[in-house]
């Protein structure tokens, strides 16, 4: 079976609640491998929800569709507050950037509690700021940033990823309407570890299945080199 855009591939998938430390009730999914344990976890992240982004934006719904199946990974996905998808609404209401501390800590303290194994961040534009601001915990093995605007994250949260010493990559888009590869090289330098990626033809918001199977591709590379590169075809 070819995968295409809107291929969903075997997996266990449950829908979850997420408790912060401020008392709001997040809603989420968690996608599995259907027939046996995950090697790692990706927690994604999503853009901002001013603008349109819930849990379902269309790169992390692919992510979920696909990789427990192709990479043995699992997704865990969620709406930050006040955000709504199809699962539903999470309580609270947008908080710039800086409440959703709260959000971040529920969903690590979720996938530690679950025994989830592995770590890692995923965040895309709003969510590559909260990724940097508040990431910095010891069950983070990693992250990876798609589209960082670097707009609410500064220098100084640059700084602290370089302190916290966990490997981090941003894929950066050739055409991106806020932070473009030069640049991001330049602002990333403050990070030793880090590494940047220019996608080349890319847009921020990655829209086109050749740049999905990019950005799934340089994330599993990292997470479950195994895995890398992802099959085209499944069965």
């Amino acid at each position: 079976m070819e995968i295409r855009a809107s291929t969903v591939l075997p997996a266990r998938r449950e829908p979850i609640e997420l408790h912060t430390g401020d008392g709001l009730t997040l809603v989420g999914e968690l996608a599995l491998p259907a027939d046996r344990p995950p090697v790692a976890t990706l927690i994604c992240l999503h853009p901002l929800p001013t603008h349109g982004g819930m849990m379902d934006s269309h790169v992390y719904k692919k992510a979920a569709n696909r990789l427990p199946a192709l990479a043995d990974l699992a997704v865990l996905r969620f709406n930050t507050r006040g955000t709504t998808s199809d699962r539903g609404t999470s309580q609270g209401a947008f908080g710039e950037g800086q409440q959703e501390r709260f959000d971040v800590a529920a969903a690590l303290e979720y996938a530690e509690f679950h025994d989830l194994p592995r770590a890692w961040l995923v965040g895309w534009s709003f969510g590559t700021e909260l990724v940097l601001k508040w990431g910095h915990d010891p069950l983070v093995e990693g992250a990876v940033l798609l589209s960082p605007p670097l707009h609410r994250a500064t220098d100084a949260d640059l700084d602290a990823w370089a302190a916290f010493g966990r490997p981090l990559t941003a894929l950066v888009p050739e055409f991106d309407d806020y932070l473009r590869p030069e640049e991001a090289r330049a602002r990333f330098a403050r990070v030793p570890q880090a590494e940047v990626v220019g996608v080349e033809g890319a847009k921020h918001l990655w829209v086109g299945e050749p740049y999905v199977r990019i950005v799934l591709n340089e994330i599993v590379r990292r997470v479950n080199p195994s895995g890398y590169p992802l099959p085209l075809d499944f069965g």
